[in-house]
């Protein structure tokens, strides 16, 4: 199986090509070997909607006949936007799939494979199966747990404030940070905020979808976030929102505490098709939403405020018991200008 890990790999690397777009769909890539075993095709999933990398690789003018086909997640058998991959695979003549992993989705794993083997293609895999699985991270937790992926971004000083006592935060990382930080909103399909972060800062958090945490409303349509995308806007069910407009769905909440019932709140938003979120604001929220990360954007700039009651980045959390901390695997670090960036996972 070792022999097929570079080719994997360049699936891995052609997915990414897709990052930000597939959504709902996981990201994919494909690679056709000939039989000498050379890289006659190559394709990705690049488009929710569009063909998918199995589909993108062998409508290409080549002859796949014998061919060997590696993917980083298993070909589909069921029609969705496009036609089942399986029947396609068949069609051309391909001899051997390679793929990384099985389909996450309970009621179609291991159906395509099947339907490969009982035709007679060999079947090989999994394949860096970690790898793959990372790459999808997000559609691997909205098949197995059909809820949102959550991230939470924050950025601190050296000793963990986001903000001096006064609420000062403007700026504590370097604009390179902040740049970076923009290109990662383009990988979730919303930003979530507070409207405490929104009537302090006035974002305008630039993204095709927008989710506003305003338990009382004290926002409104002249605040510079509202100006650009779709916002849904979370309130209590105890009041009823006064206007109306056509980019902005208020959506009623319970609450638990004098608090927006979060577990609500995510079920309510993979109901309403959104499959990954972007946590972006203050330590209130940032602590409220812990519980449900799956990934962690931590920036830190090397300053040290020594501020006693400067603001946390994750303020709410009541237990304080060093046994019941909620830990995270360090999955990267990156250098960004003269801040530092680790990436936390569940």
């Amino acid at each position: 199986m070792e022999k097929y890990e570079k080719e994997m790999r360049l699936c891995i690397n052609f997915a990414r090509k897709g990052e930000g777009k597939t959504s709902p769909n996981p990201m994919v890539g494909c690679v056709i070997l000939s039989k000498a075993g050379e890289i006659i095709s190559t394709g990705y999933h690049k488009k929710y909607g569009e063909n998918h990398a199995e589909r993108d690789a062998l409508l290409k003018p080549i002859n796949a006949k014998g061919s060997t086909l590696v993917v980083n997640l298993e070909p589909c058998n069921h029609y969705g936007k496009t036609p089942p991959c399986t029947d396609l695979i068949i069609e051309k003549g391909v001899k051997r799939v390679v793929y990384g992993m099985k389909d996450p989705n309970p009621l179609v794993s291991g159906k395509g494979i099947k339907k490969l083997i009982e035709l007679g293609i060999e079947v090989v895999g999994p394949i860096l199966e970690k790898e793959c699985r990372d790459l999808n991270e997000i559609f691997v937790k909205n098949q197995e747990e059909k809820l949102p992926f959550i991230a939470i971004k924050t950025a601190t000083t050296l000793d963990g404030k986001i903000a001096d006592s006064k609420g000062n935060s403007k700026w504590i990382t370097t604009e390179k940070s902040r740049k970076y930080s923009k290109k990662l909103r383009k990988r979730y399909d919303a930003i979530l905020t507070s409207s405490k972060t929104v009537i302090t800062d006035n974002p305008q958090m630039m993204h095709k979808k927008k989710i506003i945490l305003d338990r009382n409303l004290r926002t409104d349509l002249s605040y510079e976030i509202y100006k650009q995308g779709e916002i849904l806007v979370f309130h209590s069910d105890k009041i009823k929102p006064e206007v109306q407009k056509k980019n902005v769905l208020y959506i009623p909440t319970p609450e638990i505490n004098e608090k927006l019932d979060i577990g609500f709140i995510m079920h309510k938003i993979f109901d309403l098709g959104i499959m990954s979120v972007f946590v972006e604001s203050g330590g209130d929220l940032g602590g409220s939403f812990l519980p449900y990360a799956d990934k962690i954007y931590h920036f830190i700039a090397p300053k040290i405020l020594g501020d006693n009651i400067g603001k946390s980045c994750f303020n709410g959390l009541t237990d304080n018991d060093i046994s019941n901390c909620f830990e995270f695997e360090l999955e990267r670090i990156k250098k960004i200008g003269n801040d530092i960036l680790n990436i936390y996972k569940r």
